[in-house]
């Protein structure tokens, strides 16, 4: 367990969930931990006390995140339903919304996907071709367009989908949130054959006019961007606990290794070439969790720029250093780290994941090159 400086109530916090983690440990059952996870209130830690939750906020949410994964037992759907769509409820749903949803997802009753990704759009958000558009005799919303890549569809009662919708000032289309549940007639799924080995499934959407009514859209029409930001923050701040996490996981398999596999006089772990890849692989993810914890502070605080600059930088950091924490624990293991045994070989490919999703490490470097950095774009 990291060295921090927490307060004690995070250090509480992270040595509890730690605890719950360690009994699960990489062979959970993903809804088991979800369960037992809600019941003691990790779900819903950073959702609104007056709606069942904790009260706490992203850097709570990360702390579990976190610590699951460091046992080896992640929770992906705690990136997507209490992080983003809990998130966007809370600050920008109507009260029957809040009511209807948050002590849900709080309690683990109920869960959320969210989908945003398209065929055709994918670090680019501008061209979102889902539509919304009105019914004029009923008022209802009418939604049309494709996902891919949205995780967990099947286990969900709901998906927050990114639309646009038509301003009727200027023409130009620009981004809604709306929630579409599990059975609306019109929306379809169809599970990705992925080689990713992970407990949730992603799905390519179709929605063929999905007819929604009109308290489906979650907050002002015309607000669209400043919403749909308020869960991508988090989203990179989630990201980012995942994938140290996880690198966590990987090292501390390669620290017990190298502590015992004995091939000549000492231990492997002796041995510079392999200690010091080791060390650097801690320093790395113990550096990218001080920039996750800035990024959630500073969400948290209601510092929504800054937070977007820092929660890039955090999961730009964390899936760098998970993916070369992974490496580098498989290739003190060797021919040991591609055996089922120590777990090691299926996150070759997990690792990877951090650095491409939800945003991709050179779109994140786009981002720091023209956003803070001032730099012009090249397109």
């Amino acid at each position: 367990m990291p060295t921090t400086l927490e307060s004690e109530e995070h250090k509480a916090l992270r040595a509890a969930v730690s605890a719950l983690g360690n009994r699960h440990g990489r062979d959970y059952d993903r809804e088991e931990l979800w369960s037992e996870a809600a019941k003691l209130g990790y779900l819903g830690v950073n959702l609104p006390e007056e709606y069942g939750g904790g009260g706490g906020g992203i850097a709570e949410l990360s702390i579990v995140l976190e610590e699951l994964g460091a046992a080896g037992c992640p929770l992906l759907m705690m990136v997507v339903s209490p992080a983003i769509c809990g998130t966007v409820i809370a600050r920008f749903g109507t009260e029957a919304q809040k009511q209807e949803w948050l002590p849900a997802l709080a309690d683990g009753s109920r869960t959320m996907a969210f989908g945003i990704t398209e065929p055709d759009a994918g670090s680019n958000s501008h061209r979102i071709t889902t539509t919304a558009r009105r019914d004029p005799d009923t008022g209802d919303w009418l939604l049309t367009g494709r996902k891919v890549f949205i995780s967990g569809v099947d286990i969900a009662d709901a998906t927050l989908i990114v639309g646009r919708t038509e301003d009727a000032r200027t023409g130009n289309l620009k981004p809604c949130l709306f929630i579409v549940p599990r059975d609306a007639e019109g929306f379809q799924r169809r599970q990705i054959d992925m080689e990713l080995q992970a407990a949730e499934k992603q799905f390519e959407l179709t929605l063929d006019d999905v007819r929604l009514p009109a308290d489906a859209l979650v907050g002002d029409e015309d607000a669209g961007l400043l919403q749909l930001f308020a869960g991508l923050n988090p989203e990179r701040i989630m990201t980012a606990a995942f994938a140290i996490g996880m690198g966590r996981y990987a090292l501390a398999q390669a620290i017990t290794y190298a502590r015992e596999r004995t091939v000549w006089k000492a231990p492997i772990g002796a041995h510079q070439a392999i200690a010091h890849p080791l060390a650097q692989a801690h320093i790395d993810l113990e550096l990218a969790r001080l920039m996750m914890q800035k990024a959630a502070l500073l969400y948290d605080a209601g510092d929504d720029m800054g937070a977007g600059e820092a929660a890039n930088m955090a999961k730009y950091a964390a899936g760098e250093a998970c993916v070369k924490a992974v490496d580098q624990a498989v290739h003190t293991l060797g021919g040991n780290g591609l055996t089922r045994e120590f777990g090691l070989a299926r996150l070759i490919t997990a690792a990877r994941v951090a650095r491409i999703a939800p945003v991709s490490r050179e779109m994140i470097l786009n981002y720091v090159s023209h956003q803070t950095l001032g730099l012009p774009k090249s397109y």
